[in-house]
């Protein structure tokens, strides 16, 4: 029986991205573990992992606290258990479990797989963070058998900077979007009425989305600054999302007069429902990997506009999305205009989108990870980018 443990930082990371991946293999019969701060409280983790182990770490990558107990936790477990792969995810999770199983992976036959979801060095960024993070993705690279990144930019850094050969790194269109479940068919018309009647919003109203955690990086800032810019009564513009700003956010909506036309939802499970029921959806971040909520508007058939980084550059490239710079609030002002008064233009962008997101389907992404299983614990590598 082969033996994977699934690492990251939060359990909630786990249930949101990478329960198909521990169902997929244990239903080929391989024994998958999952480990990660107080995982084992969480319900669906209890229900989708063979085994669960809780380690405690900082969520800051530079805290280093982070290496003085949690590496010999890590050891003992995975000496205990003989992982065959060990596949990290997130950033501290990722760098701390290579750096505890730096001298043991090569003793017990164990592969250290990594999945950067964007790394933390990007064009933009401040010169001293990025060199930072750039040191230390080479340091911990020489304890990687091998590296997936999700964008072309990350691609393009990884052997820029020799993280690792490139024949150990793996480009994958990201971790994957389940199109059956994010399908327009699955949503119906009494539901979207639902969303608007709950906003009591006229029927004249366009409704904009903006699916995000309420962080300084989302620049949810913008996104009000235009609707400011906009002066227009009939749009709505709701954030669904939980997070540390939404005081400020709630503050500079009020400053800006656009009170009325903003909601906060928090966090919605029917998320769906609410990407179809808006006439678009509004990514204004600074940094990402390969965000999921674009993915869940194409496949859902709803046109995106998004800021021009990585990540987005991939899914919204050849006409899929409106793109803008960072920060622009005028031209994001200009792009939500276009979609709310050019209808046959926005229909035409969703199915570009629809069509594009195709490459991105979870199952896709499940038959590249059999593949790069397959080649991590083969003695003759071979390539198998998509």
């Amino acid at each position: 029986m082969k033996k994977l443990l699934i690492v990251t930082t939060i359990p909630d990371t786990l249930t949101g991205f990478l329960l198909p991946f521990a169902k997929h293999f244990r239903n080929l019969g391989w024994q998958v573990d999952g480990m990660a701060c107080e995982a084992s409280t969480d319900t669906k983790c209890v229900e989708n992992f063979d085994r669960l182990w809780d380690v405690e770490w900082s969520r800051n990558p530079l805290d280093l606290r982070n290496l003085l107990i949690t590496p010999s936790t890590i050891r003992k477990i995975v000496s205990q258990e003989k992982y065959d792969i060990v596949h990290v995810h997130t950033p501290v999770a990722a760098f701390v479990t290579r750096y505890a199983l730096r001298n043991l992976r090569k003793s017990l036959g164990t592969k250290v797989i990594y999945t950067a979801h964007g790394f933390h060095f990007y064009p933009g960024g401040k010169r001293l963070k990025n060199t930072v993070f750039i040191a230390l993705e080479k340091l911990a690279g020489a304890w990687t058998d091998k590296l997936v990144v999700i964008n072309a930019e990350d691609q393009k850094a990884a052997i820029r900077y020799n993280l690792l050969s490139p024949l150990d790194i793996h480009y994958m269109p990201g971790i994957g979007v389940d199109l059956n479940y994010y399908s327009p068919e699955k949503v119906q018309e009494a539901d979207i009425q639902r969303v608007r009647q709950e906003l009591k919003l006229e029927s004249d109203t366009s409704l904009l989305l903006s699916v995000a955690e309420l962080n300084p990086g989302k620049r949810h800032r913008d996104i009000i600054k235009a609707i400011a810019h906009l002066n227009r009564p009939d749009l709505c513009m709701a954030f669904a999302g939980e997070g540390p700003l939404l005081e400020d956010l709630t503050r500079l909506a009020n400053q800006m007069g656009v009170q009325d036309q903003i909601r906060f939802l928090g966090f919605r499970p029917d998320i769906s429902t609410w990407i179809r029921a808006s006439v678009a959806t509004v990514l204004a971040s600074e940094r990402e990997g390969l965000p999921r909520s674009i993915m869940e508007s194409m496949s859902l058939g709803t046109p995106v506009i998004g800021t021009n980084i990585r990540g987005v550059n991939d899914l919204l490239a050849h006409n899929s999305g409106i793109i803008f710079p960072v920060g622009d609030s005028e031209k994001l002002a200009c792009a939500l205009a276009s979609v709310i008064d050019d209808p046959q233009m926005a229909q035409k962008i969703a199915k570009k989108g629809q069509d594009r997101v195709l490459k991105y389907d979870l199952h896709h992404i499940i038959k590249l990870h059999e593949s790069l299983y397959t080649e991590a614990l083969s003695s003759n590598p071979k390539q198998i980018n998509e």
